[in-house]
């Protein structure tokens, strides 16, 4: 079997994903700047590790414009796309954070990576000390239904490689045994505001809207699913 990271290297994820999902990033950067907003940060400097288009950091540069922004990848494929952001001051580089000597930002984002990461306990023990805040976007792809369905859970490991899949307080459980203290955790109500690819999501939201007002937002979500995690965090570690 292919290591997990080989798809990215490669031109896998390309093929399966040729937009590389740019078409979320408006809505990624109103969660994140949302989040930092709701906790008094401003920063002056953000860094995305994982951050595939770039798209999500050019659409905080408009929001952060004397901040310095940058972002990393071990996708090479990815930087094809950055060519579209050289007016904009951006650092892209392909590599891998963890090989880096040094990255110091104030805010550290990374958004829809957790869950493709072989061993994400130990790559989020390594990133202590190279960002005060930290910025975790979640899928939270676990619910009873997925479960049931199998469906849901098998695709996006086919499409997108996730090959972890949480609720919210396995996610959280995650971050804190990997060092992290959660300044803020919420929903991003993603199944009603997220950029909608699907007309079975759109029908569903009815339904959605039925189940969390009746068993709660919490029970709702591990029942059938249609949400995100965004996380504001900082290290624990020394």
């Amino acid at each position: 079997m292919a290591h997990p990271s080989e798809q990215y290297l490669g031109n896998e994820y390309l093929a399966h994903n040729p937009t590389w999902d740019m078409e979320d990033a408006p809505w990624k950067a109103s969660i994140v700047a949302a989040a930092l907003e709701r906790n008094g940060i401003h920063p002056s400097s953000i860094c995305e590790v994982g951050c595939g288009s770039g798209a999500c950091l050019a659409e905080l540069s408009s929001i952060y414009p004397a901040a310095e922004l940058s972002g990393y990848d071990i996708a090479p494929d990815a930087a094809q796309f950055w060519k579209n952001y050289e007016s904009l001051n951006i650092h892209f580089e392909v590599n891998d954070v963890l090989d880096m000597a040094s990255i110091d930002c104030e805010v550290l984002m990374m958004l829809d990576v957790i869950e493709h990461l072989a061993d994400p306990h130990d790559f989020l023990s390594k990133l202590h000390g190279k960002a005060k805040y930290h910025v975790f976007h979640i899928p939270l792809d676990l619910s009873a239904v997925s479960v049931f369905r199998e469906y849901p859970l098998l695709y996006v490991r086919n499409k997108v490689g996730h090959i972890h899949y949480f609720t919210k307080r396995l996610a959280l459980s995650l971050l804190d045994e990997s060092g992290y203290r959660i300044i803020d955790a919420s929903y991003t109500r993603a199944a009603f505001t997220a950029p909608s690819r699907s007309w079975k999501t759109l029908i569903a939201r009815p339904l959605r809207r039925l189940i969390y007002a009746l068993f709660g937002k919490d029970r709702g979500v591990r029942l059938v699913g249609g949400e995100t995690l965004i996380v504001l965090a900082e290290s624990q570690a020394s």
